[in-house]
């Protein structure tokens, strides 16, 4: 007796498992920080390594990742994806046994490789499981467990990478014999070993999980499923997905920013006057925001069309802004706070957006919307550059601008044109919901 086809609803639950995992691996990283920087009594700007390296494979491992789901269709580059993170998360015993710098960045190479392929399957695979219209509705649904995994993991898993003991200052390390200073670096690095060994069984259960599981692996939407082999340069012939690449390098660029400069810019003596321990437990409410935000957008995006949303959540963004960049004290503090609400919908919303009834070519744009995240590294520069010029508040203008232009993809970049694949009064079969 065969087994029934689990409902629709059922796959976004075991797909959105996959959202919350991948949410949380990355937000270690913010643990692993300053660990592995007094591990190795490295600058900061060594330490930044490993955010180089780690959001690094989404630019470089974005095409090849598109490859495989083209060829294996979206069920089987999840199990794939969470099989290379496993890999990756493993890779991290002989790093801290040794222990070693260089391999602890191959590991999370390797880590965020296979995170690449899942954002790369399992986005569009959210967005095609279902009718096309309420695409945004349920990827605000699994961009919602995504946070709740960057605020679960670090709070679960952190305390045990750092449960070497006591972080020695730069001071009290240099004051260390060459005997004692091994015997530290080995202590601590081997802190690491068992939370990514658990963390490695997880994904690789996961995996079997998904694997087993009778979810579709919707291979007609991929070129897997189509006779035609398509390439990068017919996928950006399509203005809402070439925009739309640029928009999710703004998104994540503006957000990245933003992120970064809050700690040191509400410690301002004219905006919040806080420690800088005091000021970084309001991070809580900027990314806290954002989870609430998107919950609240996946109902909003059943009833409000996507592009209007979007605009609408830019505008107040680019508002907010406004405020904290033209007035002092608590007003500036929680205005640029509030921005974490509004941005909540707008990775997810512009992603489906920009996918929307590509059909065969879905693989691809997907891929060239994952290396837009590159954005991450890029904008957060530019803006700091500014800020050593004009100082913290004003250099938010590189975000504003940046939000600028989601509002304008929101109101006509997003416009669908030409002769695309998917008919507008056609749901792809793979899209079709399961019974």
């Amino acid at each position: 007796m065969s087994r029934r086809p689990m409902s629709n609803t059922a796959v976004i639950g075991v797909v959105s498992l996959i959202f919350f995992t991948w949410g949380g691996l990355t937000s270690l990283n913010d643990v692993l920080i300053p660990h592995l920087k007094a591990v190795f009594s490295m600058n900061f700007a060594q330490s930044m390594l490993i955010q180089s390296c780690f959001f690094g494979a989404y630019f470089l491992m974005a095409m090849p990742a598109g490859a495989v789901v083209a060829r294996v269709g979206y069920k089987a580059s999840i199990v794939i994806g969470l099989v290379v993170a496993a890999i990756g998360a493993v890779m991290f015993y002989p790093a801290a046994r040794l222990p070693s710098y260089p391999l602890f960045l191959g590991a999370l190479f390797v880590l965020a490789s296979g995170i690449t392929l899942l954002q790369v399957s399992a986005n569009p695979y959210i967005a095609l499981l279902g009718a096309p219209e309420k695409a945004p509705s349920r990827l605000n649904f699994a961009q919602a467990l995504n946070s709740l995994g960057t605020t679960l993991f670090p709070t679960v898993i952190g305390p045990l990478i750092l449960a070497g003991g006591a972080l020695l200052t730069a001071d009290q390390i240099a004051a260390l014999s060459a005997e004692q200073l091994t015997s530290y670096r080995i202590e601590q690095a081997q802190s690491v070993q068992m939370p990514y060994l658990m963390v490695a069984g997880g994904l690789l259960a996961l995996a079997v999980f998904v694997l087993i599981m009778r979810i579709p692996s919707l291979r007609e939407a991929t070129d897997a499923g189509d006779e035609k082999h398509h390439t990068f340069g017919e996928v950006l012939r399509f203005r809402h997905l070439r925009w739309g690449v640029l928009g999710i390098f703004m998104y994540v660029g503006a957000e990245v920013a933003i992120g970064s400069f809050l700690v040191n810019y509400i410690s301002l003596p004219q905006i919040g006057g806080l420690s800088e321990a005091t000021a970084s437990r309001y991070l809580g409410f900027y990314w806290g925001g954002a989870m609430i935000g998107r919950f609240v957008g996946a109902v909003l995006l059943q009833k409000i069309a996507a592009r209007k949303l979007l605009a609408f959540f830019a505008t107040m963004v680019g508002v907010l802004l406004v405020v904290t960049m033209t007035t002092t004290g608590h007003v500036a503090m929680w205005s640029v706070i509030a921005i974490g609400l509004f941005n909540s919908i707008m990775f997810p919303t512009i992603f489906t957006v920009a996918i929307e009834r590509l059909g065969p070519l879905t693989s691809k744009a997907s891929s060239l919307l994952i290396m837009g995240i590159v954005g991450g590294a890029i904008v957060p520069l530019i803006q700091g550059a500014l800020a050593d010029v004009v100082g913290i508040q004003h250099a938010f203008v590189v975000s504003l601008v940046c939000y600028a232009y989601i509002l304008w993809y929101g109101l006509n970049g997003a416009r669908l044109e030409g002769n695309l694949p998917v008919a507008a009064s056609a749901t792809p079969a793979a899209a079709r919901p399961m019974h």
